[in-house]
């Protein structure tokens, strides 16, 4: 459930994390992916595009042409229901996965000119300004009709929805024209960047997929994982070889990452390339100590294995799996297995459970992050690749829990005295801020602080003496560039970092490789999604790559306007921060409203923050034009507000969180917003528990709530997790009965609709089927609507439709 920063939850915008995210591209080069929940989408009709140069060069008219919105009868009337389902929202069709080529030369990007989900890659030359379509997927790019089960579960773990070419990379070496490497479902291909056709270098099938494709640092091969081993295949000439052996047909894979790496420690990888290209770290993972939990499809027709899936999915308080790191050389050999092994079953708190992360050195030493059980202890190792012997280098220890980084930064080219060094993030201040650390795990000086966090470090200028990063020092609702020294002057106060980005709201930047320039991706409450190449010396906007006016044609059309953010406090007295969207007083009368309450709750997202997300939230609109008030609460242990804030949620999960909502409402109805009586709830994943605890926990303040794909009771959901806020069943059962929907039933004195898709791998359907025995034994009522043949989000559009309708159907009989 954990919500990284691509993660998108296209049906209940309650549940998406906040767009302005940086989202890695999967091969590791200088790209990002502007608001995956931007560019993953459903098909929509033609949106209007300025006059920038991307719609100059590909020749996209801006008008709009008729749609549904064009019929409405008056101003005051709802626009259609299928407005909500229909994807990308207004705006929503910039460029995505930026990235420059390895030379610097050009920038690339995916781009959709239909504004569908099918991208091609686009390439800039930021001299001649001129822009073109350089790789168009053969047939209809990933269809996920053909992909293998393992290639979708990929998927579903970041949430991604893009068809067409849905990832690419940079290759080439330093004396020869760069290339483009793209991974389809058919395979590997190879294209130069003007070249004339798609050439495959290695085969993919649903039945032998290639998956989690990594391009060398050189630039000249790429690793992947096939039939549970890895392989190296050479990008110019040369055959596909397996580099590792003894996985396949033992229930153990040699480089993948497994599920809780993947959805809970956003760690998506299982190797890793040495910076020489010479070896490849990875990870064997083996699942046998986990039963399998098995998902049936009672939706098809079929019987036996093709409607049925087994999952290595580790219960709280039971055992994760065993996890050893490898080193193998990147054209075979011998492995050399390092001194490290995690998971130890459920032997108590285990100092080295979880495979953080994996990271090289420049002297291609290799450095591991090792977190333990309770989330308390995160271990920094450092490995000798030739004998597998370890050094501990420090130990970070918090007893709130460690949050994973991803600012782990090795310094290359400094000061002789700082040989070995490298950028650390901790939150022991409170808040996330960045350390300079010694070759021996010494703390040498702070590098920033305040009542702020970092977000990422986007790159170190060591010539300069600069580090650059994302970070929230100018509110906790946006996110911008800043720079500050990467050596502070010593004996002097710490200076406060520079501000390189432009104009409120969220911005998504990547940098060119020398330090010269950098793209930024920048979208507000008021200003749609615009992509700028400005300087890294001063910000200054060098070219614009892309923009739209502001209003869009169709958020003009729908009557779209910016929620309003407000301030209100906790019972702690901390600060909290809500969005409402009102009703047009011209046509619904002055308030109070009819309210919904659009929740989310829970750890690693944050849901009230300046983005145009917020603005085009289709479902809040489509309510707001029903003359329904919606509002959104960022409640204690939501993100981006430092550890304190956070940390309220530890073994109170569904109680200060509801408590936080419930003074939320409470101030809506004093400020005379909020009708008394009538006022809802919904929400999606940790929002659906979230909805349904306070339907139950708050009988007389909610009517009715909506549910989606609930956690229903915490011993059934995974361990690193539910164990980070909650502790381990065995030893916390209070917190686990008094955190469970079904110890709250009887409560209930509301209308509760539950959603959920019966094949769901990430929040089982048998959280709601033990939750409706709940309703039986207490003889209350319920509503139930189920999708047979979908998972975690539901993705087909028939699907998402029928949804729509039945939910406000349901609202309008019970709001």
């Amino acid at each position: 459930m954990t919500h990284n920063s691509s993660e998108s939850y296209p049906v209940f915008l309650a549940e998406q994390v906040s767009i302005g995210n940086i989202c890695v591209c999967p091969f590791g080069m200088r790209s990002v992916d502007f608001g995956r929940s931007a560019a993953i989408r459903k098909k929509l009709k033609q949106t209007d595009f300025s006059d920038s140069p991307l719609s100059q060069n590909l020749n996209l008219s801006s008008s709009m042409p008729r749609t549904a919105e064009s019929h409405m009868q008056d101003s005051c009337a709802p626009f259609p229901v299928e407005e909500i389902v229909q994807y990308p929202p207004p705006g929503y069709v910039a460029p995505s996965f930026v990235a420059f080529s390895r030379d610097d030369k050009l920038i690339s990007y995916l781009f959709s000119p239909d504004s569908t989900l099918s991208r091609k890659i686009f390439l800039l030359d930021p001299t001649t300004q001129c822009q073109q379509m350089v790789v168009s997927p053969p047939g209809s790019g990933v269809d996920e009709c053909n992909l293998s089960v393992a290639e979708k579960l990929r998927r579903e773990r970041l949430r991604e929805r893009g068809l067409g070419i849905t990832r690419y990379d940079w290759a080439g070496g330093a004396d020869e024209s760069p290339f483009l490497v793209v991974p389809l479902p058919g395979g590997i291909y190879i294209q130069n960047a003007l070249g004339p056709q798609l050439t495959l270098k290695a085969c993919s099938s649903p039945s032998c997929p290639i998956l989690d494709p990594v391009v060398s640092p050189d630039g000249f091969s790429i690793a992947y994982v096939q039939e549970d081993e890895l392989y190296v295949t050479p990008l110019r000439t040369g055959e596909p070889k397996q580099i590792t052996y003894g996985a396949r047909g033992t229930g153990k894979t040699h480089g993948l990452a497994e599920y809780i790496a993947q959805e809970e420690m956003e760690r998506r990888h299982g190797f890793w390339w040495s910076p020489d290209s010479k070896f490849i770290a990875f990870a064997e993972v083996d699942a046998s100590v986990v039963p399998p939990y098995r998902i049936m499809h009672p939706g098809k027709a079929s019987l036996g294995g093709d409607a049925q899936e087994d999952h290595a999915y580790p219960f709280a308080g039971n055992a994760n799996v065993k996890v050893r790191l490898g080193v193998v050389p990147s054209g075979g050999g011998d492995v050399v297995w390092t001194d490290l092994h995690c998971g130890n079953g459920n032997e108590g708190d285990n100092e080295e459970e979880y495979l953080a992360r994996v990271s090289w050195m420049p002297d291609n030493s290799l450095v591991a992050q090792v977190l333990n059980r309770s989330h308390s202890q995160l271990k920094l190792l450092k490995f000798d690749i030739k004998t597998g012997k370890r050094d501990v280098i420090f130990v970070e220890e918090n007893a709130t829990w460690i949050n994973l980084h991803d600012c782990f930064t090795p310094i290359q080219k400094v000061h002789e005295k700082f040989a070995g060094a490298f950028i650390w993030a901790s939150e022991k201040s409170g808040f996330r801020h960045l350390y300079l650390y010694d070759r021996n795990g010494v703390c040498l000086t702070p590098l920033t602080q305040g009542e702020w966090m970092v977000e990422e470090v986007a790159g170190v200028d060591e010539s300069s003496n600069l580090v650059y990063f994302t970070g929230t020092l100018d509110s906790p609702l946006e996110i911008h560039l800043y720079c500050t020294k990467l050596v502070p002057d010593p004996g002097k106060i710490l200076a406060k970092p520079r501000r390189l980005t432009n104009g409120e709201g969220r911005h998504v930047v990547v940098l060119d490789h020398k330090m010269k320039r950098f793209v930024d991706m920048h979208d507000s409450l008021n200003l749609p999604p615009r992509v700028l190449l400005c300087s890294l010396e001063d910000g200054k906007v060098l070219l614009s790559i892309y923009e739209q006016p502001a209003p869009t044609s169709r958020t003009r059309k729908l009557q779209l306007s910016a929620p309003e953010t407000v301030q209100l406090t906790a019972s702690d007295g901390l600060i909290l921060y809500g969005s409402i969207y009102k009703p047009d007083a011209k046509h619904f009368g002055p308030p109070p409203y009819r309210t919904l309450v659009s929740v989310y709750g829970g750890p690693n997202v944050q849901t009230v923050c300046n983005t145009w997300m917020n603005t085009v939230d289709m479902r809040a609109q489509y309510l707001r034009s029903k003359g329904i008030l919606v509002w959104r609460l960022d409640n204690r242990g939501t993100a981006r507000r430092g550890l304190k804030f956070e940390g309220s949620l530890k073994q109170k999960v569904g109680s200060v969180d509801v408590e936080d909502q419930e003074t939320g409402v409470r101030w809506l109805i004093q400020q005379g917003l909020a009708m008394p009586g009538h006022i809802g709830i919904y929400g999606w994943s940790y929002g659906g528990y979230c909805a349904a605890m306070c339907l139950a926990r708050c009988p007389d303040l909610f009517k009715c709530a909506v549910a989606g794909a609930p956690v229903t009771a915490w011993d059934g959901y995974d361990t690193f997790y539910t164990e980070k806020y909650m502790g381990m069943p065995e030893s916390n059962p209070k917190v686990y009965e008094n955190s469970s929907l079904i110890s709250h039933v009887a409560k209930i004195k509301g209308k509760l609709l539950l959603v959920h898709g019966m094949i769901d791998e990430n929040v089982h359907f048998r959280h709601t089927a033990r939750l409706i025995n709940g309703f039986i034994a207490a003889g209350k009522e319920y509503e139930l609507l189920v999708f047979p043949d979908e998972r975690h989000m539901p993705r087909r559009l028939k699907d998402r439709m029928y949804m729509e309708e039945r939910i406000c159907e349901f609202l309008d009989r019970n709001l």
